[in-house]
């Protein structure tokens, strides 16, 4: 049996992003090059259209991310955080990524084959307490009692705020999940987790 009758076995001729049945073919996660099971999902047209140039992906056709990042297959898992991230100046992928979960393994694979867009350019300008750099989707602990304004909570020393997204014009500030709520956070009182 080929890979491409294995892939188009597992997802019944679908595509694993979008679920169309439209001229479907297989699409493999940089940086791998050659097709394999693990590497590849099988996409459409449209979806491989897009993912062959990203600065013309359509956030409207990838709102389809917001059932697929559920996937159990890793390959679905790491694509989906890629768009999502490449998505985020539109506001709604941050939601969908602060849902998201990836193992170590699999945020490093997401990791090894992101490409940047503009808007992710001023990730290194943000810098935690210690001055490591900071990116999205790295992990933070408090390092200080913060009263949130508003929400009538205090966030304690030690709280881990996990998946933080950067305020792309103000490198003093990264926004993440405190107590169920996004809250704006000021660099200077987190300090970066080990391993991310």
């Amino acid at each position: 049996m080929t890979i491409e009758s294995k892939l188009l076995n597992r997802c019944n001729s679908q595509c694993e992003l979008c679920k169309s049945t439209s001229h479907v073919t297989i699409y493999t996660l940089p940086p791998a090059e050659a097709p394999s099971e693990s590497d590849s999902i099988i996409v459409c047209d449209l979806c491989d259209q897009q993912l062959q140039n990203w600065d013309t992906l359509n956030p409207a056709h990838w709102r389809c991310l917001n059932d697929s990042m559920w996937s159990t297959l890793p390959a679905v898992q790491v694509l989906a955080w890629r768009l999502l991230m490449h998505l985020r100046p539109e506001g709604w992928p941050q939601d969908l990524l602060d849902m998201l979960y990836l193992d170590d393994d699999l945020s490093a694979w997401a990791k090894s084959g992101y490409i940047e867009s503009n808007t992710d350019s001023a990730s290194s300008q943000h810098k935690d307490c210690h001055g490591a750099p900071l990116e999205s989707g790295d992990n933070v602990t408090l390092i200080k009692d913060l009263n949130v304004k508003g929400a009538g909570f205090t966030a304690k020393r030690g709280t881990a705020v996990r998946n933080i997204s950067l305020v792309v014009d103000n490198p003093s500030q990264i926004e993440g999940r405190v107590n169920g709520q996004r809250i704006v956070i000021l660099t200077e009182f987190v300090k970066k987790m080990a391993g991310k």
